[in-house]
């Protein structure tokens, strides 16, 4: 995916957490490890997003792998120890299709 696809994505998913209550607290934050898409939070818990767009949900999603999580969840932990947080986190995913955005919370290996 281009980069330009991937900003439209990351901003529908930008504007869907904010419609449903959620604060942006930051975009694209790299480590050593990778890349966090969106970091959000509601409800006192941090959310960790990984955007995936693409033209059906099922192709999407499925490109949030085993090693995609793995790097997703050490970017975490180095986002959390560097800004010294020790508050209750969550790593959800957003699927960005043609006609629908879609969340999926609490993604595991």
């Amino acid at each position: 995916m281009s980069r330009a696809k991937g900003n439209i994505a990351e901003d529908k998913a930008a504007s869907f957490l904010t419609q449903n209550g959620y604060q942006i607290i930051e975009r694209n934050f790299y480590s050593r490890f990778g890349e966090i898409d969106i970091i959000a939070t509601k409800d006192d818990v941090l959310h960790f997003v990984e955007v995936k767009s693409g033209e059906d949900y099922e192709l999407a999603i499925q490109n949030i792998t085993p090693t995609k999580l793995s790097r997703i969840i050490k970017t975490a932990n180095v986002y959390m120890k560097k800004k010294s947080l020790h508050v209750d986190f969550i790593l959800d995913a957003i699927v960005v299709t043609p006609n629908n955005v879609v969340m999926v919370e609490n993604i595991t290996i």
